[in-house]
């Protein structure tokens, strides 16, 4: 059945002045047809045609243009390089003839940390801490500027672990004190790579849930050292100067230990329960990301003498609110105040790992990865990231999701790379499993989001083969992006009085009218022009249906809410 702009227009109940059009529908952009009753002209058959041809052209490099190919009914529609992948191809499999095995991968997964944070997003040192290590793996390898997270930490990390949307592995916001995760029923990357043949390592943050069967030792890693929630929840009680009426009442003390989390430095090991090592206080929270990359540089020297590649998920504590900087760098980033310091020692970690690498003779089989979980969390400034972007931790909007990220291979990844290719969390999963050898294992009982972008990332001026990136608010559809263009039709309002400070997401909006935005011309969202280019309502009308009819055979876990 076709489905023109027309009946779209009537699905979100856009403006009839906005829309050129008779009527005003009521429904919303939840309903997956058109209200009854409203005539309307439709769509110039010419214009329509027009937009058609362009969606299809397969020859095109511009990703708006470009035609998109299903690859399996379980999954994500692809852009198609084949040029570009069997050059890639090649080159993958001239290395492994060279180092007798599969790559290994390094993700470095920072909390909270901004886009601007980098200094070669426009932050380091004009935003009062330098990340010179970070920056040199960004020009001397591939500089993303369009890598998408999810609005939160636990989503976000599930979505990284399974290729798969909240919305369809159910962790739809951060998990609270002691709450169970729900990776216990999805299927992990570390579960696939430990079947490829992979050492599995996971070292920092976990926040994926605190239940056994959601902890890491039982969702495929070989190893895990670090905590199960996050740094906050250990510290915001114990200080007297962020919470007082707890820090100085004995017995609110004693009612915070009631709370049934784990407080604790852990390890756990596959096969086994994890074993508590060491309370974590402000004291500690000050010194573990020394402890963590201590863990990762010793996993690094130690697996250098195997034959089998390694995955290392490197999660850092910082730089979660509340910060207590490590007293080697406290005072020691030219701001001086402790996200700065915490984001200096974070960047000499970068760099520290570097080292292992290249001093164990791994570094040119290791693909490094660099990002952040999601946008920065405002409501805590100053003691929180930048971002040039409108919005924060909690939105779609661009402050909330687009995040850092750089990617690094020695002699795979040339020098001097920068692309504004779209990038999403969920395609770790099909990208690692293709430089594993292993995309047969990628699951066929549910859908997958993630596409294998192992071209995009390897090869010179590589295109992307993601022609969308969908924006979900927990169990809302708040829109997506195409090229340089994105459709908002719900987000987080940040107008609101009662915060302490503002960015902070707080109340949800809907938007009958919907919004569109040039991210080229307008990267801060401030300017909608959704009346102005009706002849791209196909954009906002084809990709949200056929995002939407993925669900109908593959239903979500949790229910999609009707705005």
């Amino acid at each position: 059945m076709e489905f023109t702009r027309r009946d779209f227009l009537k699905t979100l109940g856009l403006g009839a002045a906005a829309a050129g059009i008779g009527g005003v529908a009521k429904s919303n952009p939840a309903q997956a047809s058109a209200s009854p009753g409203l005539t309307a002209a439709p769509m110039p058959r010419m214009m329509e045609t027009n937009v058609s041809w362009r969606l299809q052209d397969v020859d095109s490099t511009d990703p708006l243009a470009a035609k998109t190919v299903k690859i399996a009914e379980n999954m994500e529609p692809v852009i198609l390089h084949n040029a570009q992948a069997s050059k890639v191809k090649k080159k993958l499999e001239a290395l492994e003839k060279k180092t007798g095995k599969k790559p290994n991968i390094l993700i470095f997964l920072m909390d909270n940390v901004g886009y601007g944070d980098f200094g070669i997003n426009g932050g380091g040192l004009l935003a009062g801490a330098p990340t010179p290590n970070i920056d040199r793996l960004g020009r001397e390898g591939l500089h993303l500027l369009s890598t998408y997270s999810q609005p939160s930490c636990t989503p976000t990390r599930c979505t990284l672990l399974t290729g798969r949307l909240p919305i369809r592995h159910g962790q739809l916001r951060p998990s609270f004190a002691g709450e169970p995760g729900g990776l216990g029923s999805e299927i992990t990357i570390a579960t696939l790579l430990s079947k490829a043949g992979y050492t599995t390592q996971a070292v920092g943050k976990w926040h994926c849930g605190e239940n056994e069967e959601s902890q890491p030792q039982s969702v495929g890693f070989d190893d895990f050292y670090g905590f199960l929630g996050w740094s906050g929840l250990y510290t915001d009680w114990q200080d007297e100067e962020f919470a007082p009426e707890f820090a100085l009442n004995p017995d609110r003390q004693a009612f915070v230990q009631t709370v049934p989390f784990n407080p604790h430095i852990v390890h756990g090991v596959k096969g086994k329960g994890i074993e508590n090592l060491e309370q974590i206080t402000k004291e500690v929270s000050a010194v573990l990301d020394e402890k963590f990359a201590d863990y990762s540089v010793d996993f690094i020297k130690k697996i250098a003498k195997s034959d089998k590649p390694f995955f290392l998920y490197h999660c850092t504590r910082g730089a979660h609110f509340k910060n207590f900087p490590n007293p080697k760098y406290k005072g020691k980033s030219p701001a001086k105040y402790p996200f700065k310091d915490c984001i200096v020692e974070m960047d000499d970690i970068v760099g520290r790992l570097f080292d292992a690498l290249q001093d164990t003779g791994q570094l040119e089989n290791t693909l490094i990865f660099v990002t952040s979980d999601n946008g920065p969390l405002m409501e805590a400034w100053p003691d929180s990231g930048f971002t040039p972007f409108r919005g924060g931790i909690g939105s779609t909007w661009e402050g909330g999701v687009r995040v850092p990220a750089v990617a690094y291979w020695k002699d795979m990844i040339t020098p001097g790379q920068v692309s504004d290719g779209l990038f999403d969390f969920s395609d770790f999963l099909p990208t690692m499993l293709n430089l594993a050898g292993s995309t047969e294992q990628i699951p066929k009982d549910r859908f997958i989001d993630g596409i294998d972008q192992t071209s995009f990332l390897l090869a010179d001026k590589g295109l992307s083969n993601r022609k969308f990136v969908y924006y979900w608010l927990q169990d809302v559809y708040s829109g997506h992006r195409v090229a340089e263009y994105k459709f908002v039709f719900a987000n987080m309002s940040f107008d609101e009085f009662d915060v302490v400070n503002a960015d902070t997401a707080t109340t949800l909006e809907n938007y009958k009218n919907g919004k569109l935005f040039n991210l080229y011309l307008d990267p801060k969202e401030r300017y909608s022009y959704m009346s102005r280019q009706t002849f791209m309502d196909a954009l906002a009308s084809g990709p949200y249906q056929e995002h939407m009819a993925t669900y109908q055979k593959y239903p979500p876990k949790k229910p999609i809410s009707k705005p």
